[in-house]
């Protein structure tokens, strides 16, 4: 498909999206779920606001289905000054990651892949992956499979979270740079990537890198529909996700959170230009979204795979997805996000150790978060399920620590 058909298939998923409904969760009184003092979530925002330390967040807290706290605070724009509104929408960035991974275990289901397949099946390209070892290419051990992928064990990466030789190929090869977004497609992007050499053997070494991009590439490859498309006719409009796209609708563009200064530098955080539309979707970095859409989204995996009546996943897929899939072969270096207490599931990290933790939670949640500030976690021996949105890189460690402890100590049983 020319560049022409693609911005024109954007486009029909634009207009897909405005036709879709927006739906709302069942609210209850916190203390009708066993919840208190969530007075104190508002006042941490709020301080940290007054004191120019955040521009606005917010957030979202369910349990047991239900949703007993939505709140905003601050500025959407602290260029324009204009408030932050429930509505607003935010790059979500990596939270991108579990909606390709729920599309993925969709085709599963539907017989049209294997995780334990080759990427080659789907991609040929990557057919004979090659891994750089002391300044020479040799052969992998084995190909990249699907699993490889969803648990970032494919041997790929980002090319901006070091400075190795693979990493200066990447930078070279103009693959993570933001103007790639705007001249290449999930496929091209998919191709370069099949040109460079791995860092790592496939299966070896957890990876952070473009390992849910490719798979977003796979999802066109195996459903024959575009990312954006198959995402919203099988994900969004199901689940009653007005407000999440790839590309925003011009009338939406004003609901845009924005970046305020850091405090410590007086620096504003480039974050994605939403006016540019993106050709590259991005199935690891490309959805804007607001809370409300993301807490129906969570909520559905939170129920085992439906809502509203409507299935998206099986039980079993989901409880794969929320599996720790990090054998004792593979390694886990300085970069390894999950941290220590914490495993990985497929694109989500999975609590293993009620300790190693300096935050509190339960052994079985998953979650994960996105590159300015948003996160989102599912405890299912809480039946809780948080969602908070930001647009603060800078603030983003500081603040998602606060919020947990403030959601927890709010559990009164």
């Amino acid at each position: 498909m020319n560049i022409t058909r693609r911005l024109l298939a954007t486009a029909a998923a634009c207009l897909i999206g405005l036709q879709a409904q927006a739906a709302e969760l069942p609210t209850s009184s916190a203390e009708d779920v066993g919840m208190a003092r969530l007075d104190r979530i508002d006042a941490f925002f709020q301080a940290e606001v007054a004191a120019k330390r955040l521009p606005g967040a917010v957030v979202m807290i369910a349990r047991e289905g239900r949703v007993v706290h939505h709140a905003a605070y601050g500025l959407r724009d602290p260029a324009t000054g204009a408030p932050m509104g429930k509505d607003s929408i935010f790059r979500i960035y990596s939270m991108t990651k579990p909606v390709t991974a729920v599309a993925v275990l969709m085709l599963m289901e539907e017989g049209k892949l294997r995780l334990g397949d080759p990427l080659s099946r789907y991609l040929p390209a990557f057919a004979r992956p090659r891994v750089l070892v002391d300044g020479a290419e040799v052969p992998a051990a084995r190909e990249i499979t699907i699993l490889d992928l969803l648990r970032h064990t494919s041997g790929m990466t980002y090319g901006v979270f070091g400075n190795t030789p693979v990493d200066q190929m990447m930078k070279e090869a103009g693959l993570n740079d933001s103007a790639m977004k705007h001249r290449l497609t999930d496929m091209q992007v998919a191709e370069a990537m099949a040109k460079l050499p791995l860092l790592h053997q496939p299966g070896t070494q957890w990876q952070y890198g473009r390992s849910t991009d490719i798979l977003l590439a796979v999802v066109e490859a195996a459903s024959g529909m575009r990312g954006d498309a198959f995402f919203q006719q099988r994900i969004f409009t199901p689940l009653g996700m007005a407000d999440t796209h790839f590309n925003l609708p011009p009338e939406k563009l004003t609901r845009m959170a924005e970046a305020g200064p850091d405090p410590a530098t007086g620096q504003t955080a480039p974050l994605t230009d939403v006016r540019q539309p993106r050709l590259f979707l991005g199935g690891g970095e490309g959805l804007l979204s607001t809370a409300a859409d993301y807490m129906r989204f969570a909520q559905m995996l939170a129920q085992g795979g439906s809502l509203d009546g409507v299935r998206i996943l099986s039980r079993k897929s989901v409880s794969l997805m929320a599996a720790d899939h990090m054998g004792p072969e593979i390694g886990r270096g300085p970069g390894y996000l999950p941290g220590p207490g914490h495993g990985f599931g497929l694109t989500v990290s999975v609590r293993t150790h009620e300790g190693q933790v300096s935050t509190p939670g339960s052994v079985g949640e998953f979650a994960w978060g996105g590159y300015a500030g948003t996160q989102f976690w599912i405890d299912p021996q809480e039946r809780l399920v948080p969602v908070m949105m930001i647009q603060a890189p800078q603030q983003s460690r500081q603040v998602r620590g606060a919020f947990r402890a403030l959601v927890y100590q709010a559990l009164e049983d």
